[in-house]
């Protein structure tokens, strides 16, 4: 098992008054299993993470770093000159005492917000807005960034982790710097346990299984496959089957499509 604690965390307890109740359905509907291998896990609160980030021109002091365990990124606790609270989502050298800013006319610092209009070509952004106002909604997880190619009249393209290039309104707000954690996808569980805890339950290989239960199950000994094309246990297409819509109203603003891994 290993552990990773990144260096800037900080010892306290959440924000009381940024916490809420967090309802969880545990991969079910209407008390029948939807989603299989999701259940148990530890109780969690929800922590009210501001990512519209929208005090303009009001600065900002981050007095904690802290793990969320609804996310894989840090969370950044920040007090503003009016003396008000919110929690954001923490980017690369976030630390304790440091202070930020949102606005139009901002300096391009790591940790501060502004709009893509006003970031330099080649500069690595995240929490990134879609649609104006309505807050960041892409590039959020631990270590992702998407770097700004080019800005023109209306649009400015952005080349996002994936290897995707699309078109973002220039309009719209972003973080400059990536967000933090990026060491998260190195950690090794180490025992079953610690999925449990995490809210994962068992998963079974369809070949294991018996030929009532699964399309692979059955068979002497340990058998192939067996069909053309995998299936899952409901008979739908496993690999390979585009899940996209074929006309969608945001095709047009996708310049490349994301590389195959």
């Amino acid at each position: 098992m290993s552990v990773i604690k990144p260096d800037d965390l900080t010892d306290k307890k959440p924000e009381k008054s940024l916490l809420s109740l967090l309802s969880r359905k545990y991969g079910r509907s209407k008390g029948k299993i939807s989603v299989r291998h999701k259940g148990g896990g530890h109780k969690r609160r929800y922590r009210l993470v501001d990512f519209k980030m929208d005090k303009f021109d009001i600065p900002g002091m981050i007095v904690a770093i802290e793990k969320d365990p609804n996310r894989s990124g840090l969370i950044a606790l920040v007090v503003y000159k009016d003396g008000e609270k919110r929690y954001i989502l923490a980017s690369e050298e976030m630390k304790k005492g440091v202070e930020i800013i949102s606005g139009e006319n901002v300096p391009i610092k790591k940790g501060n917000r502004t709009k893509l209009k006003n970031i330099p070509v080649g500069t690595v952004i995240s929490n990134i807005e879609i649609l104006e106002k309505k807050g960041g909604q892409i590039v959020r997880s631990a270590g992702s960034g998407a770097t700004i190619m080019a800005t023109d009249e209306r649009m400015t393209q952005i080349k996002l982790s994936s290897g995707e290039i699309r078109l973002v309104n220039k309009e719209c707000y972003a973080t400059i710097g990536q967000v933090s954690n990026f060491e998260h996808n190195s950690a090794n569980l180490g025992k079953a346990g610690k999925s449990r805890w995490l809210g994962r339950r068992p998963a079974v290989r369809g070949s294991a299984m018996n030929p009532v239960d699964h399309p692979h199950g059955g068979g002497e000994g340990r058998q192939g496959i067996g069909l053309k094309h995998p299936k899952t246990p409901w008979g739908k297409p496993a690999l390979g089957k585009k899940t996209r819509k074929k006309v969608k109203y945001s095709d047009k603003f996708i310049l490349k499509r994301r590389t195959k891994r």
